[in-house]
């Protein structure tokens, strides 16, 4: 049977070896509830892939946390909403009353 001649060295064996280490993987935002998710795949977190609900997360839980869960979500999005920049061109009218032709010259 063959027997290596002479021992490999440290960094000969090193060399072979340095494609076998891990790599770190690299993870995207959810855009709906902004939890780490690896990419193409459905948030675990809220259920969403591609901004439709492919899972249904809160079917799978227990009363308690579903409610729980379904608060913090309402509370997220409610947020969402008065983080979002108003449009400057839209100035809020009162509703109810129509405006006359010469208020609108005016604005």
């Amino acid at each position: 049977m063959p027997v290596p001649k002479r021992r490999k060295t440290k960094s000969r064996r090193d060399k072979r070896r340095q494609h076998l280490k891990l790599k770190r993987q690299n993870f995207s935002i959810c855009p709906r509830c902004k939890s780490p998710v690896l990419p193409h795949h459905a948030c675990p977190n809220c259920g969403y892939y591609k901004g439709r609900e492919v899972i249904n997360v809160l079917a799978k839980l227990e009363k308690k946390e579903r409610k729980q869960r379904e608060k913090e979500i309402a509370k997220k999005e409610k947020e969402e909403e008065k983080s979002r920049p108003r449009s400057s061109f839209r100035k809020r009218t009162p509703r109810g009353k129509p405006l006359s032709m010469e208020e609108l010259s005016k604005k």
